[in-house]
C-alpha cells in the first residue's frame, strides 16, 4: 500500500515517541535503583575494608612483630591523608565545601578524640585476640546510644533496639571461642570504648548539622 509523506512523518514521530518513552522508563527505573545500590555498595566496601584493616593490623603487630601500635596509627593517618589528597587532585572524589560556621574547637576536639580512638584500638589489638577486640567493638554501639540519650535525649525505635541486640548476640556467638586477652589489653579495650563512642557522635554531628564530608575534613586538617 502506497503511503503519503505525511503518513511517513507520522509513523516516524510515533517511533520517536515510543523510543523516548522507553528511555524515560529506563531512566526512572535506574534512578529508583540508585538509592538502594549506593548504600549497598558503600556498606559492602566498608565491611570488606574494615575486616581487612583489622586482620592486617593484627598480622603486623603480632606475626611480623611490629611493636609500635601508636606509630602504626600515625602511618594509617599519613596514608589516609595522602590517598585523600590524591583523589582530590584527580577529582575522583571532589570534596564539598566545608562549613564556614564550624568552630575550630569542634574540629580540634574531633581530631584529638579520633587519634585516641584509633591509637587505643591498635594497642588493644596488639595485646588481645581479634575475638576480644570484636567484643569490645560491640560495646561501642550501646555506648553511643546511651551517650546520645544522656547528652541529647535522643531515643531510638524499638525495632532498632531489637536489630542491635540480634547483631550483638550474633557477633558475640561468632567470636566467643577466641576470647584471649591480656589484663593490660583488656584495660585498654575498656578505655577505648569512650573515645570511640565520642568520635562517632562528634563526627555524626558534623556530618548532619555542618554538612562536613570525610574529604573536606581531611583536606582542612593540618
Amino acid at each position: 500500500m502506497w503511503r503519503t509523506p505525511h503518513t511517513h512523518r507520522k509513523a516516524l514521530e510515533e517511533v520517536r515517541a515510543s523510543l523516548f518513552s522507553k528511555l524515560q522508563l529506563f531512566g526512572s527505573a535506574k534512578r529508583q535503583q540508585q538509592p538502594l545500590l549506593g548504600p549497598t555498595v558503600a556498606l559492602t566496601f566498608n565491611f570488606v575494608v574494615s575486616v581487612s584493616i583489622i586482620l592486617m593490623n593484627k598480622l603486623v603487630l603480632v606475626t611480623v612483630g611490629f611493636n609500635y601500635p601508636i606509630f602504626l596509627t600515625f602511618i594509617h593517618y599519613i596514608c589516609s591523608w595522602l590517598l585523600m589528597a590524591l583523589l582530590k587532585a584527580l577529582s575522583i572524589l571532589p570534596a564539598s565545601p566545608p562549613s564556614k560556621s564550624t568552630k575550630f574547637f569542634s574540629l580540634l576536639a574531633l581530631g584529638i578524640v579520633m587519634s585516641f580512638s584509633t591509637g587505643l584500638a591498635n594497642i588493644s589489638l596488639k595485646y588481645n585476640s581479634v575475638g576480644f577486640y570484636q567484643m569490645a567493638k560491640i560495646a561501642v554501639t550501646p555506648a553511643i546510644v546511651l551517650a546520645e540519650f544522656i547528652l541529647f535525649r535522643k531515643r531510638i525505635s524499638f525495632q532498632k533496639v531489637i536489630a542491635l541486640t540480634v547483631v550483638s548476640i550474633g557477633v558475640s556467638v561468632a567470636t566467643v571461642t577466641d576470647l584471649q586477652f591480656h589484663f593490660f589489653g583488656a584495660c585498654v579495650a575498656l578505655a577505648w570504648i569512650v573515645p570511640s563512642a565520642a568520635n562517632k557522635i562528634l563526627w555524626s554531628n558534623l556530618q548532619q548539622q555542618e554538612n562536613w564530608t570525610a574529604l573536606a575534613y581531611v583536606t582542612c586538617s593540618p
